[in-house]
């Protein structure tokens, strides 16, 4: 039977409408939980994040204030889900910041089980299960298909996982060299000490 509330009490809608930088931090340690209908909720803890400014920022896909069916989600309100393809064979979930018209999100690179948030054990693969941004996807079952779609629930509810205390890593973003100055930008974030965060020796603490 198709679940009738989210698995999880959802952060609330403010959470989304401030500055994406602050939102990039803040949604580390942060659930994110697929409920598809009829099926079984799948959760993964948020460990690494990268945020895409919009219209001034020539990594974002909005950049020069570009307008396509495809990016149509990050001209929406914030708390909603933009999950675009890579190389015809990967998704990868964002979540859209900002208020309308203002197109900008972050891109979840990578996550983890809550049972090793909560600090039980797992073996090395299912913690590396969800490292990189389509692996994360894969793992929760997230496609285009879930593009435009509310993170407040039903089907996909971004909640706040048990508190961890942990440092925060900062450093430049992956695969957008084409960007020019503005992929220097420190704008990835993740948890220090984590093993899924993706290429860990190229961020510091800070």
């Amino acid at each position: 039977m198709p679940l009738s509330q989210p698995p999880y009490r959802p952060l609330a809608t403010g959470f989304y409408h401030r500055d994406t930088v602050e939102i990039a931090r803040a949604l580390l340690g942060c659930r994110l939980t697929h409920a598809p209908p009829g099926g079984e909720p799948r959760s993964l803890v948020i460990v690494e994040t990268e945020a895409y400014l919009g219209v001034a920022d020539r990594a974002a896909h909005t950049w020069n204030a570009r307008r396509t069916p495809r990016v149509a989600p990050m001209w929406g309100a914030g708390g909603y889900a933009y999950v675009y393809k890579v190389y015809g064979l990967h998704d990868c979930f964002n979540v859209v910041t900002r208020e309308p018209g203002d197109p900008q999100a972050v891109l979840v690179r990578a996550g983890v089980p809550e049972t090793w948030w909560r600090g039980e054990e797992v073996t090395r693969q299912e913690l590396l299960r969800a490292s990189g941004p389509g692996l994360f996807c894969r793992t929760l079952g997230i496609t285009r298909q879930h593009s435009g779609l509310p993170l407040n629930g039903p089907e996909l509810v971004m909640s706040r996982a048990p508190r961890r205390r942990f440092e925060v890593l900062v450093g430049t973003r992956i695969g957008v060299d084409y960007a020019g100055e503005h992929a220097g930008w420190p704008l990835r974030f993740a948890v220090a000490g984590c093993p899924a965060v993706t290429r860990a020796k190229s961020l510091t603490v800070r």
